[in-house]
């Protein structure tokens, strides 16, 4: 009788510490999946900072450009604006040049010329 009595506590015994270690393990497991589930989160939380901060930086290089090519336009534009108004002005001249030569090429207009010049100013 002592000998399974023995054995009985000795089942009962080891029956608890079944108990205990299978517990034991199922708290470390969820300690682990716990874990885990931060390391990932906490890598996802990486993962889109990053593509933020890339998405940043190639939204300021991307305004630069953008800003880079507006200036450098706005300065072609203005030296085609200033090439166009010195030639405007060069034609101009050139124009009344050949206007005032053939308008005085003969002595008649010449002097028609002075005459109305002459009956357009006023005497102070």
């Amino acid at each position: 009788e002592d000998g399974i009595a023995n054995a009985l506590e000795s089942a009962e015994n080891a029956k608890l510490e079944m108990q205990n270690l299978t517990a034991s393990n199922d708290k470390l497991l969820k300690e682990a999946r716990v874990e885990r589930e931060a390391m990932l989160k906490e890598a996802r939380d990486m993962k889109d900072k990053m593509i933020a901060d890339a998405k940043g930086e190639a939204q300021v290089q991307a305004n630069a450009m953008i800003s880079q090519a507006q200036a450098a336009i706005e300065s072609e534009k203005n030296a085609a604006m200033a090439e166009l108004k010195s030639h405007v002005a060069s034609l101009s001249l050139e124009i009344a040049e050949k206007v005032v030569r053939q308008e005085l090429s003969n002595k008649d207009k010449q002097l028609e010329l002075v005459e109305s010049m002459l009956g357009e100013a006023t005497l102070n």
